[in-house]
């Protein structure tokens, strides 16, 4: 029973949820990646120059 229950209310709740459009799904997707693609490049770019400090240290 509780199962149902919960269906039943989440079914109820999803009324209630405000959605965006698509064009504001689609500006915020191509948020998340320029934000994740410019996170890999600094990411990768630290690796790298971490990397050059650690060989320059060690030869």
């Amino acid at each position: 029973m509780k199962i149902v229950e919960y269906i039943k209310e989440t079914k109820s709740e999803m009324k209630h949820v405000s959605w965006p459009t698509r064009r504001q799904a689609m500006a915020f997707t191509a948020i998340v990646i320029a934000i994740s693609v410019f996170v890999a490049i600094l990411l990768g770019l630290f690796d790298y120059l971490f990397t050059l400090g650690i060989e320059k240290f060690i030869a």
